[in-house]
């Protein structure tokens, strides 16, 4: 069974916990970002004082290697108009490792979508809605729906996607969108695109944003719509399951957040630092981090409903929704349908 990310086995992430490895790592190269989403997880869209320099993100992502890291996942600010993104992409590629970006496509011209495609980068699309006006609003930018056409036109003429390329559009479920989903959903599964759909995190804009929310029963319905789709039409069995659809999130298990100013964190929703890669070095930061320990160690840990769940051996909810909604990381997570409807 696959469980994070389409790629990890439940094996492999076992012998990586057993072992203490990482498997992944995720980073932000810079806080910068020309959208102003109304449900980034981001506090600030600038650029801050002390971020890592190109150094030390190199260091870091070697000691990650070290760690048993085989794949980097570059989140933002904004990666594509991060000034070294192509210096990098090259460096991450010449050290053997899978890249995985997240991007709104701003930076993603043609040189750029060149570049990423022969280093087989990953690439996941931030895309909420083929509404312009809905995408446009969602982005908190005039135009943010023709930048994104752009830069899919720019990747498809660099190839994407195919079996060597992996192209996926990242969307957050949300009032606005909610309805269009199944017909989005069936033709980014026409495309060849791996429709990357997931529950919005209740934290910083999205916090504040209330008209955003979406109660159980819509998330109920919409991934069970989503996984009758995908049986009847794709010949892909998967049991409907938030917080991600058509997949599960298990990645305190082995990955960790890396944030722009050097802080690890569990995930960009469990926004607790653990330490910092300036004071120490990361292997050390993981294996001291009880925070991080009690994650690994969840089947006995986790509380309440998410504890006593009957799937609680192949989930623990969202830890960053259980985070920002409870202040306790190892709480019922308060989105999961499961704990909020009636069953």
């Amino acid at each position: 069974m696959q469980i994070y990310n389409l790629e990890f086995t439940e094996q492999e992430i076992q012998e990586a916990v057993a072992a203490g490895r990482l498997l992944s790592m995720e980073i932000e190269f810079s806080r910068v970002c020309n959208f102003r989403c109304s449900y980034c997880y981001v506090p600030t869209k600038s650029q801050l004082s002390n971020e890592l320099t190109r150094d030390e993100i190199k260091d870091i992502i070697c000691q990650a290697k070290e760690m048993g890291a085989g794949k980097i996942i570059i989140l933002g600010g904004e990666p594509s108009i991060y000034p070294h993104i192509q210096e990098m992409i090259t460096f991450l590629s010449s050290q053997g490792l899978t890249i995985e970006m997240f991007s709104n496509g701003t930076g993603i011209d043609a040189e750029l979508a060149r570049v990423l495609a022969e280093n087989r980068v990953r690439v996941a699309l931030k895309r909420n809605s083929f509404d312009d006006q809905v995408q446009d609003k969602l982005a908190g930018k005039a135009g943010a729906s023709t930048i994104i056409g752009t830069a899919l036109t720019n990747l498809r003429e660099a190839g994407y996607p195919s079996k060597e390329l992996f192209l996926a559009i990242s969307t957050v479920i949300c009032q606005q969108n909610i309805e269009e989903l199944p017909a989005m959903w069936e033709w980014l599964r026409e495309e060849k695109i791996e429709p990357y759909f997931e529950v919005i995190t209740p934290q910083e804009n999205a916090a504040e944003n209330s008209w955003l929310t979406v109660d159980g029963m819509q998330l109920k319905n919409l991934f069970t719509q989503l996984s009758a789709i995908d049986r009847e039409k794709y010949g892909r069995n998967w049991e409907p399951q938030p917080p991600l659809v058509g997949n599960k999130c298990m990645r305190h298990q082995v990955s960790c957040l890396v944030s722009a100013t050097g802080d690890v964190m569990p995930c960009v929703g469990v926004t607790i630092p653990v330490g910092n890669v300036r004071e120490n070095r990361l292997a050390e930061i993981i294996s001291n981090s009880e925070v991080i320990n009690n994650l690994k160690n969840y089947r006995e840990m986790i509380k309440g409903e998410c504890r006593d769940c009957e799937k609680s051996a192949e989930c623990y909810g969202c830890r960053g929704a259980a985070f920002q909604l409870t202040g306790d990381y190892l709480a019922s997570d308060p989105t999961c349908w499961r704990n909020t409807c009636s069953q």
